[in-house]
Formats: C-alpha cells, sequence, structure tokens
C-alpha cells in the first residue's frame, strides 16, 4: 500500500512536468521548417539528353523503315516538277535524196552587231550584241540532175565518159549548241520594252547575219572544188572496180 507521502512524487517511467506548463499534445508538436533540400543541377541537362536521344532514335527508324522498303520514298513537297505539254510530232512531207555529200565545211564567226539612234545617248537607247556562230556547209553533187546521154561507154567497154552537174553548196546549218552571245549591251528604253512587249524572236537579226556571213566564205573556201576532186575519185574507184579501164569524169557549167 503506497504511502501519502509518495502520491505527488514522480516515477521513473513517467516524469513529471511543472504546473504551469501544458503538455505538447499531438497537434501542438510542429516543427520548424529547416532549410529546403536543392534541386539536383543535373536535372534539365538530362531531359534535355532524353528528348535529343528520343529524337536521333525516331530518326534511325525512319531511315531503317525506308531503306527496308516498306513505306514508300519520302519526297519534297516544294521539289521542282517539269510538265511537258508539247503537242505530238507531225510528218510534213518525204523527200527522196539524191545527193552524194562530196565535202563539208565547219565555218566559225563573230558577230558585232549594234543598232542604236543618232543623237540618242547610248544607256538610253542602245542596243549591241557580241555572237559566237558556228555552222556547217556541204557541199554535194545532186546525181538526179544527170541529163541524158551524160553517160558514153565504149563499144569495147573499156572506157566510160560521165558528165555530172556542178557541185553545190548547201545551205548553210547554224549549230546552236555550239553557238552563243558572247557579251550584250542594252539601253535603259530598251530594257523597259523587253518588260512591257518583249520579243521572243530578237535575236534573229543576228543569227540571219551569222549565217550570210558563213554561207559567204564558205563560197570563198575552196568547198565546192574538194566537192569535185572528191566525187570524181569516188566515181573513178567505183567504175573500176566494175571492170572499166578508163574512167573520165567532167562537170557541166553551173
Amino acid at each position: 500500500m503506497a504511502r501519502d507521502g509518495d502520491i505527488n512524487e514522480p516515477t521513473m517511467e513517467f516524469p513529471g512536468y511543472p504546473a504551469d506548463d501544458s503538455r505538447p499534445g499531438p497537434s501542438d508538436g510542429t516543427a520548424e521548417p529547416g532549410p529546403a533540400a536543392p534541386a539536383p543541377a543535373g536535372g534539365p541537362v538530362r531531359g534535355l539528353l532524353w528528348v535529343l536521344g528520343a529524337a536521333a532514335l525516331v530518326v534511325v527508324v525512319l531511315l531503317g523503315v525506308q531503306a527496308s522498303g516498306i513505306l514508300p520514298d519520302f519526297r519534297n513537297p516544294f521539289a521542282k516538277e517539269q510538265t511537258d505539254r508539247s503537242q505530238p510530232t507531225l510528218l510534213k512531207s518525204i523527200r527522196d535524196l539524191s545527193r552524194y555529200v562530196a565535202a563539208e565545211g565547219d565555218f566559225q564567226v563573230v558577230i558585232d552587231l549594234q543598232n542604236d539612234r543618232r543623237n540618242v545617248p547610248d544607256f538610253l537607247l542602245n542596243e549591241r550584241t557580241l555572237f559566237v556562230g558556228a555552222g556547217r556547209v556541204e557541199a554535194y553533187v545532186d546525181f538526179s540532175k544527170i541529163a541524158d546521154g551524160a553517160v558514153v561507154e565504149s563499144a569495147d567497154k573499156k572506157t566510160v565518159e560521165i558528165k555530172l552537174p556542178a557541185p553545190q553548196l548547201g545551205e548553210t546549218d547554224l549549230d546552236m549548241s555550239k553557238s552563243y552571245v558572247f557579251a550584250q549591251q542594252r539601253g535603259l528604253l530598251n530594257r523597259l520594252n523587253d518588260l512591257v512587249a518583249g520579243d521572243p524572236n530578237r535575236q534573229q537579226q543576228v543569227y540571219r547575219l551569222a549565217e550570210d556571213r558563213i554561207t559567204a566564205a564558205a563560197r570563198d573556201s575552196g568547198l565546192a572544188a574538194r566537192a569535185e576532186q572528191n566525187t570524181r575519185k569516188m566515181l573513178e574507184g567505183l567504175l573500176r572496180s566494175l571492170g572499166y579501164e578508163k574512167v573520165t569524169v567532167t562537170y557541166t557549167a553551173p
């Protein structure tokens, strides 16, 4: 039985509290917030690396799928396209040719053509073109114009004489793949006229002049004389192979 003097004495298991102090309850025991923990510094960098890695993986997968042929090729939506709306080619005529082309000449000419107006400054109205023209001219003998009795054969069939029409020069064939405009000067008014009206055949004058110059040069080049020699050699070799011992080839006046 406990004594009266021991009632208010604290025990070892339950320590005593002063009378004026209230015991802290569960709701009153709020601890003071301590310093916040710093966020890890590598978070944003790690996230960026994940995004880049995922994007690279997607690109690799798409390239692999495209290479395997499972999906159609990826095309550029702004790629250049060409549409050909040309009309079908029409056959206009057919000609039987009886020409023997015995010689051919390649020519080149430099055209320096200027069109301007008197008393008008060149910077206002002027057109000067430097054009390099390359063309070809053929020299031929037209066998369809051989007259009756032009071939005379001897009685013993050892001699033959042939009279041929004189060689002719063909039309100048201007080779546009080798011809080009080297330089061009145009006045202000000429440029404005191109913007307003435009002339797709503006270079035709230069082309015609180049063809005329090449044709004149072919006449003076001895191309026709070369065609005579080559035709004579061809016929002599051909007729001798047929058994003729003497072959004479002459030309009528053009």
